[in-house]
């Protein structure tokens, strides 16, 4: 089913050029957020403006409709005289209504005023947009100036709430059409003129309903299902679909009792501020097609129909059809429309040797390899015929800490879409926590990625075994000397430069990694931990900081480690454009794990220089000595830390 998917702006991927040859046609352009959209588009480009609304012209040199914004309250009384003097009685509502008209010439001239000031150029039309003859007239004049249109922006519309068995069918037609007729005329008219992009406004009673405005929630819907259909109608035309939440400050849902309703409601209103912007840089960053809601807090829209989504958690049913339970899975919520399939694992620093080995400063942390082992035990819940091909895209966003060594309960929610033939998980790994003098609980997402499961299970050529060290290697006692971790994350027997890499051998006899020891890892994730800590001892040895993990792109476990013969070598290869790349590999070169793209960022702690003389004298090219340093390659992979953060409650960072 549709569901929603909280995404980041594609940052590193350009998108459209604004500039001042780039051709605007706006609607609704009387509006007052359409205004100040069209405000931020002509700073943006000084680019060629067609601005279409059903309010006349206004005279921008007319300083009576500037007073709606710098002498309100007078303005009212005027109008409330003019009324009388007409010998109209002089209601509140009518008062409104006057004002509200001189509301809209306000906002349509003060967009006039900023594609001027931005040195672009602003054709005014008056038009209705259920008059297709107008409408086609107006983009003749584009077609005539330009032969083409860069952005449609179509923001057109109102809205009169009204329960259905209340709602005359002039009134519901009206509100449909000047959204729905008005876009089909607008594409009909411009036929196969060049059209670059197309914004259209929605609205989350589009994406989800709303009482008492059914039709406008029908034509919100229409004009987002038109556009996701440019895909294959018009692929040459980038089309997007924004559901706004309603706005705080300007526009129609400010009035009255709505701002009350929606704070009831548990729905943030969208600061100004934060919404003008959105359109120019959807259109700007990256190359996104489709329906986008931009809102805060979403309060009862997203309240589910049923408690678990419907699936049966019935106790260790679900862990029966997957064959196993693992160490990371621990009690299965549901499986909601929003948050996807809900798993909550309670963890004891008392318990669990991956967390009382794994302290920092004396506060047990979860390790980031077993975030990813909780990624890979909850995707593979509803598919147990599924393999696990691979984690990827996985972002470290902050440490999972237990403070005071205390248990805390994990959650991990994890929603499942169709990739081609495999299915795929996108993961969040989250932690709550109830702070001193707050009510709620405050939640934060430490981890993220996404599982791919496949038919197939994951394969991977044999790998290099590396050569042995041709002096003494990089002992375990200096490195752990550094490194933070105890008895059971000291995966590390010792390391030696190997061609432009390192070379690890891996340390046998290790204790436990998790109580009980019986209950299966997915993902080995000692191996894992076994490239990472490799690629910080690179990290220390040339660079001298201390790396934690930040981003990897990819990490899949091709075979299990009690199939290993002999012993375990990694062998880990720096790039300073795509990040570390590991294998694991035994005395055969079967390799076990691989992992690439794996960044760090540097804990900001200082470091003994005594502590890190035996990893930098290691870490000397092949065949050289230690004058030879300076022209040695020093990778910086990851971001640093501008300046040391405020510690938490306990005094840790």
């Amino acid at each position: 089913t549709l569901t929603l998917e909280e995404r980041d702006l594609a940052d590193d991927e350009p998108g459209l050029e604004l500039g001042p040859e780039t051709v605007f046609v706006v609607t609704g352009a009387a509006g007052s957020i359409v205004s100040a959209i069209t405000a931020d588009l002509a700073k943006a480009s000084g680019g060629i403006f067609y601005l279409l609304d059903l309010v006349p012209e206004p005279d921008i040199d007319d300083p009576e409709i500037d007073r709606v914004i710098n002498d309100r309250e007078n303005l009212k009384r005027d109008l409330f005289e003019r009324i009388k003097a007409r010998g109209e009685r002089a209601t509140p509502a009518l008062v409104d209504r006057e004002l509200a008209g001189l509301e809209r010439s306000q906002s349509a001239a003060a967009a006039i005023r900023a594609v001027r000031d931005a040195g672009g150029e602003a054709h005014y039309h008056s038009v209705n947009l259920l008059d297709f003859d107008a409408v086609a007239r107006v983009i003749d004049e584009v077609r005539g100036h330009s032969g083409r249109i860069d952005v449609l922006l179509h923001a057109a519309g109102l809205e009169i709430s009204h329960m259905m068995p209340d709602k005359d069918p002039k009134e519901f037609n009206l509100v449909f059409d000047v959204k729905a007729d008005g876009w089909f005329n607008l594409l009909h008219a411009i036929g196969d003129m060049p059209l670059g992009a197309t914004v259209v406004f929605s609205s989350i009673a589009g994406r989800f309903g709303n009482a008492g405005q059914a039709d406008y929630s029908a034509a919100n819907d229409l004009l987002c299902k038109i556009t996701s259909s440019f895909r294959t109608t018009r692929p040459e035309t980038r089309g997007i679909a924004i559901d706004w939440t309603a706005w705080g400050g300007i526009g129609m849902a400010t009035r009255g009792s709505i701002p009350l309703v929606m704070k009831e409601a548990g729905i943030d209103m969208l600061p100004p501020e934060a919404g003008v912007a959105v359109i120019r840089r959807e259109l700007t960053t990256g190359d996104w097609r489709g329906e986008v809601v931009i809102a805060e807090r979403l309060g009862i829209l997203l309240d589910e129909w049923d408690e678990t989504g419907g699936l049966d958690i019935e106790e260790g049913l679900i862990f029966q059809k997957a064959g196993s339970r693992g160490v990371m899975v621990g009690e299965v919520d549901g499986m909601g429309l929003y948050d996807g399939l809900t798993v909550e694992t309670t963890l004891d620093p008392g318990e669990q040797p991956f967390l009382y080995d794994h302290q920092i400063e004396g506060t047990p942390v979860l390790p980031g390899v077993m975030g990813i082992e909780a990624f890979a035990e909850a995707a593979r819940l509803p598919f147990p015929d599924l393999h696990v091909a691979a984690v990827e895209d996985v972002d470290f966003l902050a440490p999972f800490k237990f403070y005071r060594g205390e248990p805390r309960t994990v959650t991990v929610q994890a929603i499942y879409r169709a990739e081609g033939d495999d299915v795929i998980a996108d993961c969040r790994l989250l932690g709550s926590r109830t702070l001193v003098g707050q009510e709620e609980p405050q939640v934060t997402t430490h981890f993220t990625g996404r599982v791919r499961l496949s038919t197939e299970a994951p394969t991977s050529p044999e790998g290099d075994v590396p050569a042995p060290p041709e002096g003494d290697p990089i002992s375990a006692t200096d490195i752990y000397k550094v490194y933070f971790h105890g008895p059971a994350y000291q995966v590390i027997e010792g390391a030696w430069r190997a061609d432009d890499g390192l070379a690890g051998l891996w340390a046998e006899d290790l204790p436990e990694n998790h109580s009980p020891m019986t209950l299966p890892t997915v993902m080995e994730p000692r191996l894992i931990e076994f490239c990472v800590q490799m690629s910080s001892l690179w990290d220390l040895g040339v660079n001298g900081r201390m790396g934690l993990p930040r981003h990897l792109d990819r990490v899949s476990r091709i075979h299990s480690l009690d199939e290993a013969e002999g012993g375990l070598y990694v062998v880990v290869h720096p790039d300073p454009e795509s990040g570390f790349e590991a294998q694991v590999m035994d005395d055969t070169g079967k390799v076990y794990v691989t992992v690439s793209g794996y960044r760090t960022v540097e804990l900001p702690v200082g470091i003994d220089p005594d502590l890190l003389r035996p990893l930098r004298d290691g870490m000397v090219p092949l065949g050289g000595s230690a004058a030879d340093r300076a022209d040695d390659t020093a990778f910086d992979f990851g971001s640093e830390v501008d300046e040391m953060p405020d510690p938490d409650e306990d005094g840790t960072w």
